[in-house]
C-alpha cells in the first residue's frame, strides 16, 4: 500500500473566506461551493496538493503545529501576501537558506522562501 497527500487541512473560523485568501496567493481558484465550514482549493484543478480549509470553533491558540513553505522563483510574494491581508512575522537566514514567516488572515504562519 503506498499512501500520499489528498489534501492539507488547515482549521480556521471561516473556510470559505481563507481559501480565498490562499486562492489568491497561489493563483489557483476555489473549488466549487465554498461555504464557512467547508473550502478547497486545488482539487477540481488537478493540483499536486489541494488545500482544504474546515471549520473548527475552538481552534487551538498559539502556533500550528502543520505550516506551509512556498518558494519563490522571482518578483515580490512576499510584498503580494502581505497586501492580501497577511502579517509579516520575521526574516530568517538560518541553514543555508533565507525565508520570511508570515501569518495569513487568521493567523496561521507559513514561510516563503526566494529560490
Amino acid at each position: 500500500m503506498t499512501l500520499s497527500i489528498a489534501h492539507v487541512t488547515i482549521d480556521c473560523e471561516n473556510a470559505g473566506a481563507l481559501a480565498e485568501f490562499w486562492s489568491r496567493l497561489l493563483d489557483t481558484p476555489v473549488d466549487p461551493g465554498p461555504t464557512p465550514e467547508f473550502a478547497t482549493v486545488g482539487r477540481t484543478t488537478g493540483a499536486a496538493t489541494a488545500l482544504m480549509f474546515l471549520r473548527v470553533p475552538d481552534k487551538n491558540p498559539g502556533k500550528n503545529v502543520i505550516h506551509l513553505d512556498l518558494l519563490a522563483s522571482d518578483g515580490d510574494e512576499v510584498g503580494r501576501a502581505i497586501d492580501l491581508g497577511a502579517k509579516h512575522v520575521g526574516d530568517f537566514d538560518e541553514w543555508g537558506m533565507k525565508w520570511t514567516t508570515l501569518a495569513d488572515p487568521e493567523g496561521n504562519l507559513f514561510d516563503i522562501a526566494a529560490e
